[in-house]
Formats: structure tokens, C-alpha cells, sequence
């Protein structure tokens, strides 16, 4: 081993969504914290959900009503402190006869509406639907409300790199292969996963945050059976060119029971999901099944005037979502709620059960307030107050009439997109440049050298599906050969070390 004896307080494993924001908790707070991640940010179940931050509408039918009002909280203060990458929107409801009860639809919405303040979002409303409507001609009516849109990959990014502004360090393609207790703490061995370079770091407290991974790396790191189970659910979605005009999303009710989503994506394309099955594969092969496409595009096709095939399928993904284990229940009808499990023997460690991309800001908290008797001189929580990085404006439109003032060279497309990826770190990338030369070479689309460049050396990115995806959707607009263009020039402008 050619490094050891790096020293932390507190070392994360996991660079999803609740990872990263631990890590940025615990380092604003003055704690050393490392984050270790063996992919890419974001690179599984974070970047594969149904990009909302919501209460949770359905979850009423439940009773889960605590866990709905305080996502509800947190669905208006993320709002507010990331309005880059987390927008409110419009959801109908259409009403079919199969459709739950409209006054149990009414109750619910009042519900949603009054359970928790709110200033971002409209009331709910009913509404009819006439001839110019994108819905099948025997749907008149309905009902309207308000949740949000997020990014969901660079929520998980730009916690990261608020992380790693209070000090954090942050390790992607870096994974944990062994630990074993010291008088101090922990001795941890891991492994560069490019560079397939092994050395020690040596913390006082670890942080499990491995998703669907959870039981199983704590089983396999501490030897001892994990406290929970988890239950693994996988949900998909297609992305299909876009299957309405407006801005509004849709909630479909199928007979079934469940909901499913129509939503629009980057202008052009409508984002349908999720299907919800049991998933007992490899957790590093998820894709969706001819069954769930099969039942996405049939519910679509029951309400729309413009029908869906298969071959409209321009993308389509999957992610496993690790809840607590209610075997008794539907997959439906489990939990989304979290569990935070801290054991002090022979070191401490906390494992984090469950959880939803709503909620990350406060389950964070939480665990890193069951941190504080292992650290007592640790600061008080603050991320309720503290803007996202590139969420320090007030009015989008202002934002985007300071770029066009000084770089509308850029023309409206990239700063459109810079604006709803980047915010305020817009200018980041194109300090110094002065015209479209400066920018570097066009990879294809919007996607200059230059936020390429900028990707790799400050968000972590080192491949082209890290940009396309992950950083961005651009992915649905490089060809191939695109593609292989920019995969060609991060690999030789960024060789592993």
C-alpha cells in the first residue's frame, strides 16, 4: 500500500443522495469527513428516481401522514434553497371510472394542501378537461396540484461539493474493501477502483450509506448480522418524445391500485414512470423488464389521445430503491420512511435504512445528530439555511438576464441549460472566455471543451456517461459518434493517475 494513515473523523460510504448530504452535514458542522464511493456520484439508485420532491399524495391512503407532512417541509425548503435544480409543477389528475373516489381525492388534496405552510406551491383545485385537452375526449374532469421537479443527480453533486467546500474530501470510484476496529476508531481499507491502488484510512466513526448495498456492507464490514432487512423494489421509467404541449405533469390512476407519472423533460421529451416489482438480481445489472414497458405504455395509452409504442422509447431506466422490510405488505404499500441504526461496538458505525430523495436534507441531520456523542465539539445543524451551491439568487429571471448581459454570446439554449444545471456556477465555467472560440471544442448539442473541462475538475466527473447522464441528460442528444468524440477526449485529457 502506498498511502496510509490518512486521518478523519468520520468516514461515508456511499455517494448517493443521503452520502452526500451526510457528508455535507457533518463537514459544515467541523468534523474531517471522507466520503468513499466505488462509481461515480449518483450512480445508482440517485440518479434513477422519479426526479420529485414531494410530500408523497398516495402515501395519505396509507396514513403515513407524519412522513408526508414533513416531507411536505422539506419540499418547501429545498425549494428555496436549490430553485435551480427543484421547480414547483402542475400535476392533473384525471378522472376515469376506475379512479379512486373524488371526494376521498378531494379530502386528500385539502389534506396536502393545509398539513404543512407553504409560499411556493399553489392550492389544489378541480379542473375540466375540453376538446383541446391532450387526454382521451371521455375524460372531462379532474383535479390539479402542486409538487416539485428536481435533478436528482446534481442534487446529489452539488451536495458534494458543499461538502467538500467545509473540507470534506471526496473519493468516487473508491472503494471499501475491509475494516477492522483499533483503540481509536476504525482502520479502513480501500481500493481505487481505476487505478487499482490499495491503501488505509483510519476514522473514528463510519457512516453506511450504501443504499440497496446497506445490509449487505454491513455484514460483510463489521461481521455481524445486519439489524435490519431491506427489501428491495425496483422501479423504471421510459422517456419518450414529448406526448403533450403544456407545462403541467399528469398522475394516471390504474385500476391496479398504483399511480404512474407523465411528466415534461428538458422541453422536448415526457418522462412516464414508476413501476414498482420485487427486484432480486444483481444490484449492478437493473434494468426495466418487457413487463414494466409493457405496463407503462398501456396506462399512458388508456388516457391519451396520442398513443405510445415501443419504438417511441428514446431511453429508459431503472433503480432499486432499498426500503425497510414489511413483508406483510404490497411493494406499494412499504414504507418510504427511514430508519437510522448506530451501533458502538466495536466502534461506532450508523447504517442508514430506507429513505427518499424528499427527505435526504433531514435524514442527514438526523444521523449526524446521532453522531454528536461520539463528537460533542461539533457545531449545531445549519444546512435548513444554507443554500445549495449555485442557488444563491433570488429570481431565475434576473439570473438569466445577468448572462445574457455579459456572455450572450452563449446564445439562450446553453444558458437556458446552464441555469436549470449549474445556477450561479454558470459563471464558474465561463470566466475568462469572451466569445463561442474560447469555449473549445463542440462535442455535439450545447456541450462545449469547456463544461467538460469544468466537469472533470470540479464535480468529479471522468467519463463521457458521468457528463451525459449524470451531470447532465445530454445523453439523449450526442450521437454515438459524439459520444465516443468526447469518451476519446476525457480519456486522454484526464488519463487515471
Amino acid at each position: 500500500m502506498s498511502k496510509s494513515n490518512s486521518e478523519y473523523d468520520l468516514l461515508v460510504i456511499g455517494g448517493g443522495i443521503n452520502g452526500a448530504g451526510i457528508a455535507a452535514d457533518a463537514a459544515g458542522r467541523g468534523l474531517d469527513v471522507v466520503l468513499c464511493e466505488k462509481g461515480d456520484l449518483a450512480s445508482a439508485t440517485s440518479s434513477s428516481s422519479s426526479k420529485l420532491i414531494h410530500g408523497g399524495l398516495r402515501y395519505l391512503e396509507q396514513y403515513e401522514f407524519s412522513m408526508v407532512r414533513k416531507s411536505l417541509k422539506e419540499r418547501e425548503l429545498l425549494s428555496g434553497l436549490a430553485q435551480h435544480i427543484i421547480r414547483p409543477l402542475a400535476f392533473n389528475i384525471p378522472q376515469l371510472p376506475h379512479s379512486r373516489n373524488s371526494m376521498l381525492i378531494r379530502a386528500g388534496l385539502f389534506l396536502y394542501d393545509y398539513i404543512a405552510p407553504r409560499k411556493r406551491f399553489k392550492n389544489s383545485r378541480r379542473i375540466s378537461f375540453g376538446d383541446d385537452s391532450p387526454l382521451n375526449a371521455a375524460i372531462r374532469k379532474g383535479f390539479e396540484y402542486w409538487d416539485a421537479q428536481v435533478d436528482d443527480a446534481r442534487l446529489v453533486v452539488l451536495n458534494a461539493i458543499q461538502a467538500e467546500a467545509h473540507g470534506a474530501q471526496i473519493l468516487t470510484r473508491t472503494e471499501c474493501t475491509g475494516m477492522r476496529a483499533t483503540e481509536q476508531g476504525w482502520t479502513v481499507t480501500v481500493r481505487d477502483n481505476q487505478s487499482e491502488e490499495e491503501y488505509e484510512l483510519n476514522c473514528k466513526a463510519i457512516v453506511n450509506a450504501t443504499g440497496p448495498w446497506v445490509a449487505d456492507v454491513a455484514e460483510s464490514l463489521s461481521k455481524e448480522p445486519a439489524h435490519h432487512g431491506i427489501r428491495l423494489v425496483k422501479g423504471s421509467h421510459i422517456i419518450v418524445p414529448k406526448i403533450h404541449d403544456g407545462e403541467q405533469a399528469f398522475l394516471l390512476q390504474h385500476h391496479d391500485g398504483r399511480v404512474v407519472f407523465v411528466m415534461p423533460y428538458l422541453q422536448e421529451f415526457s418522462l412516464i414512470g414508476t413501476t414498482e416489482e420485487e427486484f432480486t438480481g444483481e444490484l449492478e445489472n437493473v434494468e426495466i423488464s418487457q413487463a414494466e414497458t409493457t405496463y407503462l405504455i398501456s396506462i399512458v395509452n388508456l388516457y391519451f389521445k396520442k398513443d405510445v409504442l415501443q419504438q417511441d422509447i428514446v431511453h429508459s431506466f431503472s433503480g432499486v430503491r432499498p426500503l425497510i422490510d414489511e413483508q406483510e405488505k404490497d411493494a406499494s404499500k412499504v414504507s418510504r420512511g427511514f430508519r437510522l441504526e448506530i451501533q458502538t461496538k466495536p466502534q461506532p458505525m450508523l447504517s442508514v435504512y430506507g429513505g427518499k430523495v424528499t427527505s435526504y436534507r433531514l435524514l442527514a441531520e438526523h444521523a449526524v445528530n446521532k453522531l454528536e456523542q461520539f463528537f460533542p465539539k461539533m457545531g449545531a445543524s445549519w444546512t435548513n439555511k444554507a443554500k445549495l451551491p449555485g442557488g444563491d439568487f433570488d429570481i431565475p429571471e434576473e439570473l438569466f438576464k445577468e448572462l445574457v448581459s455579459v456572455y450572450g454570446w452563449l446564445g439562450p439554449d446553453v444558458i437556458g441549460r446552464w441555469l436549470n444545471s449549474y445556477g450561479t456556477l454558470s459563471f464558474d465555467i465561463v470566466k475568462g472566455t469572451n466569445s463561442l472560440a474560447d469555449m473549445g471544442v463542440k462535442f455535439g448539442h450545447s456541450l462545449y471543451q469547456r463544461e467538460v473541462d469544468y466537469l472533470c475538475k470540479h464535480e468529479w466527473a471522468r467519463n463521457a456517461d458521468d457528463i451525459l447522464w449524470r451531470r447532465s441528460k445530454l445523453g439523449l442528444y450526442l450521437d454515438d459518434a459524439e459520444k465516443r468524440s468526447l469518451e476519446n477526449y476525457i480519456k486522454q485529457s484526464y488519463p487515471v493517475s
